[in-house]
Parts: C-alpha cells; structure tokens; sequence
C-alpha cells in the first residue's frame, strides 16, 4: 500500500479526506453525496450498488463508481469487478475490526 496522508477536501475547504500521491482533487464524502443521489434503475446494478453507506464514506474509489454510473448511465465490466473486490476487502477488514483480539502468549 502507498503512503497516505490527509489534506483538505477541495471543494469545501473544511473536512479532511484520506488521499494518496496519485489524487489530484480529493472530494469528502459531504460534497460529494449530491452527485451519488438519483434512481437506479438496471436491479443488477440497484443490487451492486447497495452496500452499506460506510464504505462510501470511507472508499473514495467506490463513491466515483457510484457517480461514473450517474453520469454515463452504466459501468464497464471492469469496474464492475474492481467495485466488487474493494467491497470484499472492506467487509473482511470490518469481520477483522469485529473479532476480539488474540490472546498474546507470555514468556
């Protein structure tokens, strides 16, 4: 993983966004929940899109999908498939989140 850091959102000059060196215009999850609002109406896509609203605040990359689908009416199949592994990877960092911790063996 690359480094990250936080900077100011660029829209709103208040909250901060977790970014990386590629990212050029970090948007925070208030600014940008306009553009993610809207009717789907492909239930394939309704089905794909409907993830708790927790990894939209957390994954900038999902809210992008989300609003790419809004904007040009439909995703390719490789967004399709990245959507679906970065879900993956959240809903088993948050199974880890939930699990206690290991007992430590002492010496």
């Amino acid at each position: 993983m690359g480094i990250r850091f936080k900077q100011k959102c660029s829209k709103c000059k208040q909250n901060y966004v977790t970014v990386s060196r590629g990212q050029r215009f970090p948007l925070c999850y208030d600014c940008q929940k306009p553009e993610m609002q809207g009717e789907i109406k492909d239930p394939k896509i309704k089905k794909l899109l409907d993830i708790p609203e927790e990894f939209y605040k957390k994954n900038s990359f999902l809210r992008n999908i989300k609003v790419s689908y809004f904007r040009y009416g439909s995703l390719t199949d490789k967004q399709i498939e990245a959507f679906k592994k970065t879900v993956k990877k959240l809903k088993e960092g948050d199974s880890k989140d939930n699990q206690p911790p290991e007992p430590v063996e002492q010496l």
